[in-house]
């Protein structure tokens, strides 16, 4: 399920994979760039957004600057092959877009929201985000602000809510919470020091850069690696109390009962 670091780490694949290069071939397997051909493009770097990747290129025409954008949601993958290595990662029919260079073909599985516009106007599409926890114009104080905006929204959904900080999804919301020990139910305006909630959210995305393996705990052991996330009716590895699951806001949330006070028995 992609997160912020997941989408920072396959925007560094890409990078990898593409920067420099000058493309071979292209194939849009989605209707609205279906007869687009990026062939003699250049790829000139990948970046990420919270979870939309923003692949900028060059046309070899003119010299223009464009935008490739995908949004991962909860499904989308992209995976890079070598020349000639067989495209294993997922089945032929989940491909939305196929990218060749020279060096590698990078594959895009179960995208959505796939555009092609003028790099200028990347904001239409991620403009409405909130602050990137992985990017180097971080602003705290932004998320913060965003955050307190709506008092009355429960502190688990706020999380999600990509207008209010960018990266953040059902793993890291309820880990965050657990390790400060708040409902996922509160209300924002009776969560204390929001500043080092979202804090703790950058240290915890951050931590996992460069790796595929989701820590919120410091072990990369399989089954060792969350708190709450995922370990429903397991035991609290603070207190033993059963963790519990449950929808709210359309979002699935785990939670302790006892760590985290407030929670109806």
């Amino acid at each position: 399920m992609p997160e912020g670091d997941t989408v920072w780490n396959t925007a560094r694949v890409l990078e990898r994979a593409l920067a420099g290069a000058r493309l071979t071939g292209s194939d849009f397997r989605v209707p609205r760039l279906a007869t687009t051909d990026l062939t003699g493009w250049s790829v000139r770097e990948s970046a990420s957004r919270g979870k939309h990747l923003l692949l900028r290129l060059e046309a070899p025409a003119d010299g223009s600057r464009w935008t490739l954008h995908s949004h991962l949601r909860m499904d989308g993958a992209w995976r890079a092959y070598a020349p000639g290595e067989r495209w294993a990662a997922r089945p032929a029919h989940l491909i939305r877009v196929v990218l060749r260079a020279p060096t590698a073909t990078a594959v895009g599985y179960h995208l959505h929201e796939v555009a092609l516009v003028p790099t200028v106007e990347e904001a239409r599409l991620v403009g409405h985000l909130g602050p990137d926890l992985l990017s180097d114009d971080w602003d705290p104080a932004e998320a913060v602000r965003r955050l307190s905006a709506r008092p009355d929204t429960a502190i688990g959904p706020a999380l999600l809510d990509q207008r209010n900080l960018a990266g953040v999804g059902n793993l890291y919301k309820s880990e965050v919470l657990f390790l400060r020990g708040i409902d996922p139910r509160t209300p924002v305006r009776d969560v204390p020091d929001l500043r080092g909630m979202v804090a703790l959210a950058r240290e915890l995305l951050a931590a996992n850069r460069g790796r595929w393996i989701q820590s919120t705990t410091g072990s990369l052991r399989r089954g060792q690696t969350s708190y709450v996330y995922g370990r429903r009716a397991q035991p609290c590895r603070r207190c033993g109390t059963a963790v519990r699951k449950e929808e709210l806001g359309e979002r699935v949330t785990y939670w302790c009962p006892t760590c985290q006070p407030g929670t109806p028995a």
